[in-house]
């Protein structure tokens, strides 16, 4: 068969948004999911003190506008006018803390669709779609001719803030495996959003097994999320060597794996024989030539697409699409898709990963 292209890219989300995942400034996001995690830990106390009572009237406060509370049993605030806390505990209500949603401006929905089309990928891991109809508009919508893929699917995953991974192709999809069901050490779920297999039918009745993933970010930037990170490493590496022959098998591990190659949280799975790293294998150890992800002053590469030993057989070239990111002609030297005009309108602040493959 001719060649196949294969990518992997960060969406940033399709049609809306968590509000607080959309400030500019990634300082303002990281303080404020710091708050959203002190707010959920002290909502989970078994016992309200008035200290308690307080600092959740005041995290309230600090988050108007990007995340609420929806009781839907029992009662949590009592009284009229300003905010108070009633309960005395976990135990007399229920419910969950929803984000503030905002609808993804028009621009950067064509710029993520100029990426796409770039990129022109036989099929492509999508990360940070919000569900699968979402997906399946976006590819009906935005993408045309032979730009459009024949088959999408995505699975809801773990994240509450609605950002899954899912996958577009122009081959058949066949079985389809989840791993958002498996816990932690600590019995909370294990993958941040999942693990998403899916089977890939090629021509010649050749099967591509394509895992999908997101893993914990480093916005914290503290031991626990390393430790989460490296947890999901190793389960992902677990999984590829149990179930495949990677000397045989085509497997690509694909998606935001949010870290580093030389990171060692990263390093159970990157140290995995048999599974190589498509951009190493295309600009060697060039950091400057392999970065995905620009986080102040940093360049870095956290976007990966893992090819087993069949598929490092049949590697041809492989890329990254960065003319969706604000801001890359300062870098680069090379201009932007024609919407991309500010960090609202870019398609992301990730590149599509990309490689073409002789099957």
């Amino acid at each position: 068969m001719a060649t196949v292209r294969i990518a992997s890219f960060n969406v940033e989300n399709l049609f809306r948004r968590a509000k607080i995942l959309n400030e500019p400034d990634r300082a303002t996001t990281t303080r404020l999911l710091k708050l959203v995690d002190e707010l959920q830990g002290v909502l989970k106390e078994d016992n309200y003190t008035d200290t308690r009572k307080k600092r959740i009237v005041a995290l309230l406060k600090e988050l108007r506008g990007y995340a609420t509370v929806r009781v839907d049993r029992g009662k949590l605030f009592t009284g009229m006018g300003a905010v108070k806390v009633g309960a005395s505990g976990r135990k007399d209500w229920d419910g969950e803390i929803i984000f503030t949603q905002e609808k993804v401006k028009e621009g950067a929905r064509k710029s993520t669709a100029a990426v796409i089309k770039a990129v022109k990928a036989d099929v492509c891991c999508v990360v940070e779609a919000e569900n699968r109809p979402i997906l399946d508009a976006f590819n009906t919508e935005l993408l045309t001719g032979v730009q459009r893929f024949a088959a999408s699917m995505l699975i809801d995953g773990n994240d509450e803030r609605g950002i899954d991974v899912g996958v577009l192709s122009k081959h058949p999809i066949g079985a389809i495996r989840t791993h958002l069901f498996e816990k932690d050490t600590t019995g909370k779920p294990l993958f941040s959003r999942d693990c998403l297999h899916v089977e890939i039918l090629l021509p010649d009745k050749q099967v591509l097994h394509l895992l999908c993933n997101h893993f914990k970010s480093k916005m914290n930037n503290d031991a626990a999320s390393d430790g989460k990170r490296k947890r999901q490493a190793a389960r992902v590496a677990a999984i590829v060597k149990e179930r495949f022959d990677l000397k045989k098998d085509l497997v690509v591990v694909a998606g935001d794996l949010n870290d580093t190659p030389d990171s060692d949280p990263l390093a159970p799975l990157l140290k995995v024989r048999d599974l190589h790293d498509a951009l190493a294998l295309q600009f060697g150890a060039d950091a400057a030539q392999r970065w995905t992800y620009k986080y102040r002053s940093q360049l870095n590469q956290i976007d990966y697409l893992l090819l087993s030993t069949p598929l490092k057989k049949a590697f041809q070239r492989a890329g990254v699409e960065r003319r969706g990111i604000h801001g890359v002609d300062g870098i680069t030297g090379t201009p932007p898709f024609p919407d991309v005009k500010s960090p609202a309108t870019a398609a992301s602040d990730h590149g599509a990963v990309w490689v073409d493959l002789d099957l």
